[in-house]
């Protein structure tokens, strides 16, 4: 039996790239299609292919009652993306989030609304495989170099700073570094040079047209410096990540934070 999915946020750059990754996919039914700025016309022109028909809805409770989808693939606003993770699992539809900005608060209602609704969920902030393996690979090096900065870039529309993966990142490097950083800043001239400080990481954003989505990870010891970086040049990285975890939620149990959590590393 086919996956039966539904796309949120499907006239976006990232909902556009789900919606064709999910049609190349025998194991998976696109069943809805949903964005605020729909206007009811069929999602198969709007990401350039023959019409669908499916057309593009603008309530998603109602979509979900409608098509009884088994997963909500959401690439939305950090503003709604909490709603829509309540929405779906009040449908028992279980979510597969890109959206940013969920706080550590945000992911423990989340647990409970997926625990009373008995409906898995996974929260990735980075559907890029090789952005997973950075992220693995800047723990073990954290082990042995624990003075750490991260410099994040992104596209200039992108809403929210730091970017989910710089935060998932830093946290978990937190967690298994051996020794607290030794470092303190100086003098700051203008207030931000710095960045953010994530209990002791410094992490830089920067937001400008030309930008998909890169991450470098760099790390200072005596005499040395080691950088671990990993570039989305186009949103098509994300796919392979999002059309596992499309398959793979449909196998799991409770609330998995991080693609790492689905690979064998």
């Amino acid at each position: 039996m086919a996956i039966k999915v539904a796309v949120n946020g499907a006239l976006g750059r990232m909902g556009k790239e789900v919606v064709r990754a999910v049609l190349k996919e025998p194991e998976i039914e696109l069943v809805a299609a949903i964005d605020l700025k729909g206007s009811g016309g069929d999602i198969g022109p709007a990401v350039g292919l023959e019409p669908l028909q499916v057309n593009v809805a603008q309530d998603l409770n109602r979509v979900l009652e409608e098509t009884k989808p088994h997963v909500l693939v959401d690439f939305t606003s950090p503003y709604t993306v909490m709603q829509n993770i309540e929405t779906a699992l009040a449908h028992r539809v279980r979510p597969v989030v890109g959206t940013t900005g969920i706080t550590e608060s945000d992911l423990e209602k989340i647990k409970a609304l997926s625990a009373a609704s008995e409906t898995s969920v996974l929260i990735a902030p980075n559907f890029a495989i090789g952005a997973v393996l950075m992220m693995h690979f800047a723990v073990q090096a954290a082990k042995y170099l624990p003075e750490v900065e991260i410099i994040e870039l992104h596209h200039d529309k992108k809403t929210d700073a730091p970017s989910g993966t710089a935060i998932k990142t830093a946290e978990m490097i937190l967690k298994t570094r051996r020794q607290a950083a030794k470092r303190k800043d100086g003098l700051e001239k203008i207030t931000g040079a710095r960045g953010g400080d994530l209990e002791g990481i410094r992490i830089h954003s920067v937001r400008l047209p030309g930008f998909v989505a890169h991450q470098e990870v760099i790390f200072g010891g005596n005499g040395q410096t080691l950088t671990i970086r990993h570039d989305s040049t186009d949103r098509s990285s994300f796919m392979p990540g999002v059309i596992w975890g499309i398959k793979e939620i449909m196998k799991r149990e409770g609330v998995i934070y991080g693609l790492e959590n689905l690979l064998d590393l």
